[in-house]
């Protein structure tokens, strides 16, 4: 689990090794952790950190991806390092079978029968898989099941 302290002591690393693309990475997330510790008014607990780590991992993979689109490959480079070095600080990601099991269950446990019920279901599965799964991939799969559910269930 990534710790402020963790994050510091691998940036004076990176400064001795003259590594420079990791320093700069862990420059910019210093930066993020301090300023989110002004707004806060304190240190960040282990909680709130990943979820600022997995901010920036998201804020890369948008920038990735606006980056190709517009054939700039020199930009999708440098936001690529950066992302490999967030997401060496980020737990360990849930691959889609995983989160398409937990989905089942949450499914079943709040007795989900179609789209409509995705309130129902997101709330409490993004509370459980937190900071081990991205967002918009829990979403697009829930839709997914309940969207076969809702199908399922009407008569045909």
């Amino acid at each position: 689990m990534a710790t402020k302290e963790q994050i510091q002591a691998d940036l004076k690393e990176a400064l001795r090794n003259r590594d420079t693309v990791r320093r700069d990475a862990l420059r910019l997330l210093i930066t993020a952790i301090k300023n989110a510790e002004i707004e806060k008014g304190g240190e960040l607990d282990e909680p709130e950190l990943n979820a600022l780590l997995q901010k920036q991992a998201k804020q890369r993979r948008d920038s990735i991806a606006d980056f190709e689109r517009a054939g700039r490959a020199d930009l999708v480079a440098g936001e690529r390092a950066e992302l490999e070095v967030i997401e060496s600080y980020l737990p360990r990601q849930m691959d889609e079978a995983d989160i398409r099991r937990a989905a089942r269950d949450q499914i079943a446990a709040v007795g989900a029968s179609g789209p409509a019920d995705i309130g129902k279901v997101m709330g409490p599965l993004m509370s459980q898989l937190r900071g081990r799964a991205d967002g918009a991939t829990v979403q697009r799969i829930v839709r997914e099941l309940l969207t076969q559910a809702g199908s399922e269930s009407r008569p045909g």
